[in-house]
């Protein structure tokens, strides 16, 4: 599970992104789900935090200091997208955030093409965008 940081093999992908959540328990319940349906595994878990990696990239979520709501239409983080390893993950996918509570799915209307292409676009509780694009 262990990568060289200063690999050259990476150079250029994802290193990690980390996310502060005003609602740890809440967001953990979506990310732990969503994470693990897309091959992540439990990195490190501490008070106030949780982190999951799949090969040489790592995705930590941590309590947030101060209670400022989320929002993707200002400055900052818009969403994240993540390579689907089928149509019928999508599909499996969309199915499941329609039964979660927390979790919305967006673009109903245009569902799965919102974007154009064959894709989930969802909210997690704290209102970040995820996008799960299938293949062509």
């Amino acid at each position: 599970m262990g990568y060289d940081h200063a690999d050259p093999e990476y150079a250029g992908t994802l290193h990690h992104v980390e996310l502060s959540t005003a609602d740890l328990p809440s967001s953990l319940g979506f990310w732990n789900w969503f994470l693990a349906e897309l091959g992540y595994e439990v990195k490190n878990d501490w008070e106030g935090g949780r982190s999951w990696i799949r090969g040489p990239t790592y995705i930590v979520l941590k309590q947030a200091d101060e209670g400022h709501p989320f929002n993707r239409h200002e400055s900052g983080l818009n969403h994240l997208a993540f390579h689907a390893k089928s149509r019928e993950q999508v599909d499996q996918l969309t199915e499941s955030i329609r039964k979660r509570d927390g979790s919305t799915v967006l673009y109903e209307e245009q569902h799965p093409y919102a974007g154009g292409y064959y894709a989930l676009y969802c909210e997690d509780p704290e209102g970040v965008k995820v996008e799960l694009v299938g293949p062509e």
